[in-house]
Protein backbone atom coordinates (compact mmCIF):
# COMPACT_ATOMS: atom_id res chain seq x y z
CA UNK A 1 0.00 0.00 0.00
CA UNK A 2 1.07 3.86 -1.06
CA UNK A 3 1.55 6.76 1.11
CA UNK A 4 -1.65 8.81 0.37
CA UNK A 5 -1.91 12.32 1.09
CA UNK A 6 -2.16 12.29 4.70
CA UNK A 7 0.60 10.07 5.41
CA UNK A 8 2.97 12.68 3.71
CA UNK A 9 1.11 15.78 5.69
CA UNK A 10 2.18 13.52 9.07
CA UNK A 11 5.72 12.90 8.05
CA UNK A 12 6.11 16.67 7.18
CA UNK A 13 4.27 17.21 10.56
CA UNK A 14 7.63 15.15 12.51
CA UNK A 15 10.05 16.49 9.73
CA UNK A 16 8.95 20.08 11.18
CA UNK A 17 8.58 18.85 15.18
CA UNK A 18 12.73 17.63 14.46
CA UNK A 19 13.40 20.95 13.01
CA UNK A 20 11.54 22.93 15.52
CA UNK A 21 13.71 20.57 18.68
CA UNK A 22 16.71 23.13 17.21
CA UNK A 23 15.24 25.58 19.96
CA UNK A 24 15.85 23.22 23.00
CA UNK A 25 18.97 22.52 21.72
CA UNK A 26 21.09 21.72 24.73
CA UNK A 27 18.20 21.05 26.86
CA UNK A 28 16.56 17.76 28.41
CA UNK A 29 13.72 18.49 26.03
CA UNK A 30 16.01 18.21 23.17
CA UNK A 31 15.77 14.40 22.75
CA UNK A 32 12.61 14.09 23.99
CA UNK A 33 11.40 16.67 21.06
CA UNK A 34 13.88 14.77 18.39
CA UNK A 35 12.11 11.24 19.51
CA UNK A 36 8.68 12.34 19.30
CA UNK A 37 9.15 13.77 15.66
CA UNK A 38 11.09 10.12 14.42
CA UNK A 39 7.78 8.28 15.78
CA UNK A 40 5.50 10.65 13.94
CA UNK A 41 7.09 10.00 10.73
CA UNK A 42 7.70 6.32 11.47
CA UNK A 43 3.88 6.18 12.54
CA UNK A 44 2.34 6.04 8.73
CA UNK A 45 4.80 2.99 7.70
CA UNK A 46 3.92 1.37 10.63
CA UNK A 47 0.03 1.98 10.17
CA UNK A 48 0.61 0.65 6.40
CA UNK A 49 2.53 -2.84 7.56
CA UNK A 50 -0.31 -3.45 10.57
CA UNK A 51 -3.24 -2.61 8.10
CA UNK A 52 -1.53 -5.36 5.19
CA UNK A 53 -1.50 -7.25 7.71
CA UNK A 54 -5.11 -6.92 8.62
CA UNK A 55 -6.48 -7.02 5.29
CA UNK A 56 -3.96 -10.26 4.85
CA UNK A 57 -6.28 -11.96 7.74
CA UNK A 58 -9.24 -10.71 5.78
CA UNK A 59 -8.66 -12.50 2.46
CA UNK A 60 -7.64 -16.12 4.21
CA UNK A 61 -10.93 -15.50 6.03
CA UNK A 62 -13.37 -14.42 2.89
CA UNK A 63 -11.46 -17.03 0.68
CA UNK A 64 -12.28 -19.33 3.25
CA UNK A 65 -15.99 -18.77 2.10
CA UNK A 66 -15.80 -18.34 -1.21
CA UNK A 67 -14.12 -22.07 -1.74
CA UNK A 68 -16.82 -23.37 0.39
CA UNK A 69 -19.70 -21.48 -1.78
CA UNK A 70 -17.62 -23.21 -4.98
CA UNK A 71 -17.67 -26.82 -3.34
CA UNK A 72 -21.43 -26.21 -2.37
CA UNK A 73 -22.01 -25.20 -6.12
CA UNK A 74 -19.83 -27.85 -7.66
CA UNK A 75 -21.28 -30.52 -5.88
CA UNK A 76 -24.68 -29.28 -7.30
CA UNK A 77 -23.30 -29.84 -10.92
CA UNK A 78 -22.63 -26.59 -12.11
CA UNK A 79 -19.05 -26.23 -13.75
CA UNK A 80 -16.54 -23.92 -11.87
CA UNK A 81 -16.07 -21.31 -14.46
CA UNK A 82 -20.04 -21.04 -14.37
CA UNK A 83 -20.16 -21.59 -10.59
CA UNK A 84 -17.40 -18.77 -10.29
CA UNK A 85 -19.60 -16.21 -12.79
CA UNK A 86 -22.25 -16.49 -10.92
CA UNK A 87 -20.35 -15.55 -7.56
CA UNK A 88 -19.64 -12.20 -9.09
CA UNK A 89 -21.81 -10.38 -7.39
CA UNK A 90 -21.88 -12.25 -3.87
CA UNK A 91 -20.67 -10.09 -0.81
CA UNK A 92 -17.08 -11.87 0.00
CA UNK A 93 -15.38 -8.26 1.95
CA UNK A 94 -12.43 -7.37 1.16
CA UNK A 95 -11.98 -10.19 -1.65
CA UNK A 96 -15.35 -8.92 -3.96
CA UNK A 97 -13.37 -6.87 -6.19
CA UNK A 98 -11.04 -9.67 -7.05
CA UNK A 99 -14.21 -12.04 -7.21
CA UNK A 100 -15.44 -9.86 -9.91
CA UNK A 101 -12.51 -9.26 -11.84
CA UNK A 102 -11.81 -13.02 -11.95
CA UNK A 103 -15.64 -13.55 -13.24
CA UNK A 104 -15.40 -11.13 -15.67
CA UNK A 105 -11.96 -12.56 -17.07
CA UNK A 106 -13.84 -15.91 -16.98
CA UNK A 107 -16.44 -14.27 -18.86
CA UNK A 108 -14.21 -12.71 -21.82
CA UNK A 109 -12.84 -15.92 -22.68
CA UNK A 110 -9.87 -16.10 -20.70
CA UNK A 111 -8.74 -19.45 -19.61
CA UNK A 112 -9.69 -20.53 -16.32
CA UNK A 113 -6.32 -21.54 -15.23
CA UNK A 114 -5.11 -18.28 -16.60
CA UNK A 115 -7.27 -16.43 -14.98
CA UNK A 116 -6.51 -18.01 -11.31
CA UNK A 117 -3.07 -16.97 -11.31
CA UNK A 118 -4.21 -13.15 -12.09
CA UNK A 119 -6.40 -13.95 -8.99
CA UNK A 120 -3.44 -15.47 -6.79
CA UNK A 121 -1.35 -12.70 -7.69
CA UNK A 122 -3.62 -9.54 -7.09
CA UNK A 123 -4.42 -11.14 -3.73
CA UNK A 124 -0.39 -11.41 -2.73
CA UNK A 125 -0.72 -14.11 -0.39
CA UNK A 126 1.02 -17.46 0.40
CA UNK A 127 -1.79 -19.82 1.33
CA UNK A 128 -4.28 -18.57 -1.35
CA UNK A 129 -1.76 -18.74 -4.33
CA UNK A 130 -1.12 -22.71 -3.06
CA UNK A 131 -5.23 -23.44 -3.11
CA UNK A 132 -5.30 -21.57 -6.39
CA UNK A 133 -2.58 -23.31 -7.98
CA UNK A 134 -3.62 -26.48 -6.73
CA UNK A 135 -7.28 -25.75 -8.49
CA UNK A 136 -6.28 -24.89 -11.64
CA UNK A 137 -3.77 -28.04 -12.18
CA UNK A 138 -7.08 -30.20 -11.25
CA UNK A 139 -8.99 -27.98 -13.53
CA UNK A 140 -6.65 -29.05 -16.06
CA UNK A 141 -6.06 -32.57 -15.05
CA UNK A 142 -9.74 -33.14 -15.27
CA UNK A 143 -11.17 -35.54 -12.79
CA UNK A 144 -13.68 -35.26 -9.54
CA UNK A 145 -13.43 -31.55 -9.23
CA UNK A 146 -15.92 -31.60 -6.43
CA UNK A 147 -13.87 -33.53 -4.23
CA UNK A 148 -10.82 -32.25 -4.73
CA UNK A 149 -12.62 -28.52 -4.59
CA UNK A 150 -13.58 -29.69 -0.94
CA UNK A 151 -9.94 -31.09 -0.03
CA UNK A 152 -8.71 -27.33 -0.94
CA UNK A 153 -11.52 -25.67 1.49
CA UNK A 154 -10.52 -28.38 4.36
CA UNK A 155 -6.95 -27.49 4.34
CA UNK A 156 -7.63 -23.85 3.81
CA UNK A 157 -10.05 -24.43 7.08
CA UNK A 158 -6.76 -26.62 8.93
CA UNK A 159 -4.40 -23.50 8.16
CA UNK A 160 -7.14 -20.54 9.25
CA UNK A 161 -8.10 -23.35 12.62
CA UNK A 162 -4.23 -23.90 13.23
CA UNK A 163 -3.56 -19.81 13.11
CA UNK A 164 -5.95 -19.32 15.42
CA UNK A 165 -5.18 -21.86 18.24
CA UNK A 166 -1.31 -20.89 17.78
CA UNK A 167 -2.91 -17.37 18.64
CA UNK A 168 -4.79 -18.59 21.26
CA UNK A 169 -1.57 -20.49 22.58
CA UNK A 170 0.74 -17.69 22.39
CA UNK A 171 -1.12 -15.02 24.15
CA UNK A 172 0.36 -15.84 27.13
CA UNK A 173 3.50 -15.53 25.95
CA UNK A 174 2.55 -12.34 24.28
CA UNK A 175 1.44 -10.79 27.88
CA UNK A 176 4.73 -12.02 29.56
CA UNK A 177 6.66 -10.17 26.82
CA UNK A 178 4.73 -7.21 27.44
CA UNK A 179 5.09 -7.67 31.75
CA UNK A 180 8.91 -8.68 31.31
CA UNK A 181 9.74 -4.96 29.31
CA UNK A 182 7.56 -3.38 31.55
CA UNK A 183 9.97 -4.73 34.45
CA UNK A 184 13.03 -3.62 32.32
CA UNK A 185 11.63 -0.22 32.44
CA UNK A 186 11.21 -0.12 35.96
CA UNK A 187 14.70 -1.13 36.75
CA UNK A 188 16.07 1.69 34.17
CA UNK A 189 14.16 3.95 35.70
CA UNK A 190 14.83 3.20 39.17
CA UNK A 191 18.52 3.44 38.18
CA UNK A 192 18.06 7.16 36.45
CA UNK A 193 16.26 8.59 39.20
CA UNK A 194 17.64 6.86 42.35
CA UNK A 195 20.51 5.27 42.00
CA UNK A 196 22.58 7.05 39.56
CA UNK A 197 21.88 10.23 42.00
CA UNK A 198 22.93 8.28 44.88
CA UNK A 199 26.04 7.51 43.24
CA UNK A 200 26.39 11.14 42.38
CA UNK A 201 25.86 12.06 46.04
CA UNK A 202 28.59 10.24 47.20
CA UNK A 203 31.07 11.03 45.09
CA UNK A 204 30.32 14.56 45.53
CA UNK A 205 30.82 13.75 49.18
CA UNK A 206 34.01 11.86 48.93
CA UNK A 207 35.09 15.39 46.75
CA UNK A 208 34.73 17.87 49.29
CA UNK A 209 38.47 19.77 50.20
CA UNK A 210 39.63 18.39 47.26
CA UNK A 211 40.26 20.03 43.89
CA UNK A 212 36.98 21.00 41.98
CA UNK A 213 36.77 18.27 39.83
CA UNK A 214 33.73 17.45 37.58
CA UNK A 215 31.45 15.32 39.58
CA UNK A 216 29.06 12.59 38.34
CA UNK A 217 26.42 15.12 39.00
CA UNK A 218 27.66 17.28 36.52
CA UNK A 219 27.77 14.98 33.96
CA UNK A 220 24.17 12.99 34.93
CA UNK A 221 20.93 15.50 33.34
CA UNK A 222 20.88 15.50 29.82
CA UNK A 223 23.65 12.90 29.38
CA UNK A 224 22.07 10.15 31.04
CA UNK A 225 18.41 10.96 30.19
CA UNK A 226 19.17 10.86 26.63
CA UNK A 227 21.21 7.12 26.88
CA UNK A 228 18.11 5.48 29.67
CA UNK A 229 15.72 6.56 26.90
CA UNK A 230 17.45 5.32 23.97
CA UNK A 231 18.17 2.24 25.88
CA UNK A 232 14.21 1.87 26.47
CA UNK A 233 13.69 2.59 22.75
CA UNK A 234 16.08 -0.13 21.72
CA UNK A 235 14.53 -2.70 24.08
CA UNK A 236 10.73 -1.80 23.05
CA UNK A 237 12.13 -2.46 19.37
CA UNK A 238 13.64 -5.69 19.59
CA UNK A 239 11.20 -6.81 22.21
CA UNK A 240 8.08 -6.07 20.12
CA UNK A 241 10.33 -7.60 16.93
CA UNK A 242 10.41 -11.19 19.57
CA UNK A 243 6.52 -10.62 20.44
CA UNK A 244 5.89 -10.80 17.08
CA UNK A 245 7.71 -13.45 15.55
CA UNK A 246 6.12 -15.45 18.84
CA UNK A 247 2.68 -14.92 17.72
CA UNK A 248 2.63 -14.33 14.25
CA UNK A 249 5.58 -16.84 12.95
CA UNK A 250 7.15 -13.65 11.36
CA UNK A 251 9.08 -10.86 12.63
CA UNK A 252 6.93 -8.24 10.34
CA UNK A 253 3.96 -8.98 12.64
CA UNK A 254 6.35 -7.58 15.45
CA UNK A 255 6.35 -4.04 14.29
CA UNK A 256 2.98 -3.08 15.89
CA UNK A 257 4.37 -4.53 19.35
CA UNK A 258 7.47 -2.82 18.65
CA UNK A 259 5.87 0.73 18.06
CA UNK A 260 3.47 -0.20 20.86
CA UNK A 261 6.59 -0.14 23.05
CA UNK A 262 8.57 2.28 21.75
CA UNK A 263 5.62 4.42 22.32
CA UNK A 264 5.02 3.53 26.01
CA UNK A 265 8.56 3.52 26.62
CA UNK A 266 9.22 7.28 25.02
CA UNK A 267 5.70 8.78 27.25
CA UNK A 268 6.32 6.66 30.39
CA UNK A 269 10.34 8.42 30.00
CA UNK A 270 9.42 11.87 29.13
CA UNK A 271 6.51 11.77 32.24
CA UNK A 272 9.35 10.63 34.69
CA UNK A 273 11.74 12.88 33.78
CA UNK A 274 9.30 15.68 33.77
CA UNK A 275 7.99 15.02 37.60
CA UNK A 276 10.73 12.92 39.36
CA UNK A 277 13.80 15.01 37.91
CA UNK A 278 12.28 17.82 39.94
CA UNK A 279 12.47 15.91 43.17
Amino acid sequence: MGLKKVHWMIIGLGVLVIGLSTIFLKTEFFFFIVGFGVLIIVSPFVYNLINENKVSAQKEEMFLEFARNLVESVNTGTPISKTIVNMKKKPFGVLSPHVEKLANQITMGIPLGTALQVFARDLDNRTISRALTLIGQAEKAGGNIGEILEAVARAVSMVDKLKKERNASISTLVVQGYIIFFVFMIIILVMQFYIIPMISGIANIESLGEIATPSIGETTGVEFSSAFLYMLLIQGFFSGLAIGKLAGGNIKYGIKHSFSLMILSFVISAVANLILSKG
